[in-house]
């Protein structure tokens, strides 16, 4: 996405706005409200956020199990 240029002889300079990630939700359809400057930090937010689902479902399966 450009937000502007600037020409210095024959090479054109662009500003370009800052790209901001964000995580996508596939069971509710949305993404998430937090956004990352770098992909690294939203995958790592990706994977802590599967990892915490996991672990829910897992409890809930142990839990309906014992009762």
């Amino acid at each position: 996405m450009k937000t502007g240029s600037m020409r210095n002889g024959a090479r054109f300079y662009f500003e370009t706005a800052s790209i901001e990630l964000n995580v996508y939700d596939n069971e509710e359809k949305q993404r998430l409200k937090n956004t990352y400057q770098a992909q690294e930090e939203a995958e790592v937010e990706s994977q802590r956020l599967n990892l915490e689902r996991l672990q829910n479902v897992l409890l809930e399966r142990e839990t309906s199990r014992s009762r």
